[in-house]
């Protein structure tokens, strides 16, 4: 069975940090591309940085470049979202995504809340 499970996420003030954790299983994560996107309340889904599969080339999102840093764990089929210097407008609903040759996976979502 497919499952992406996002964790980490919560309520922080403003300047502080979180790590979002994302867990595969059920396939082979570490071949697919995968990245984390945000929604925020009445905005479309964004992305908001992306590791390759292989050497794991990353990118991220201008809005957050230099503040956040994805990674990933294969021994642990695991990818993570290092956010630092969170502001109010990082507040939204995160998205772990596995993208494969043909086919995709979203996890379930995890709220971040960035409020004093």
């Amino acid at each position: 069975q497919v499952q992406l499970v996002e964790s980490g996420g919560g309520l922080v003030q403003p300047g502080g940090s979180l790590r979002l954790s994302c867990a595969a299983s059920g396939f082979a994560f570490r071949t697919y591309v995968r990245s984390w996107y945000r929604q925020a309340p009445g905005k479309e889904r964004e992305l908001v940085a992306a590791i390759t599969s292989g050497v794991g080339i990353t990118n991220s999102a201008d809005s957050v470049k230099g503040r956040f840093t994805i990674s990933g764990d294969n021994a642990k089929s695991t990818v993570y979202l290092q956010m630092n210097s969170l502001k109010p407008e990082d507040t939204a609903v995160y998205y772990c995504k596995a993208r494969g040759p043909g086919n995709y996976y979203w996890g379930q979502g995890i709220q971040v809340t960035v409020s004093s």
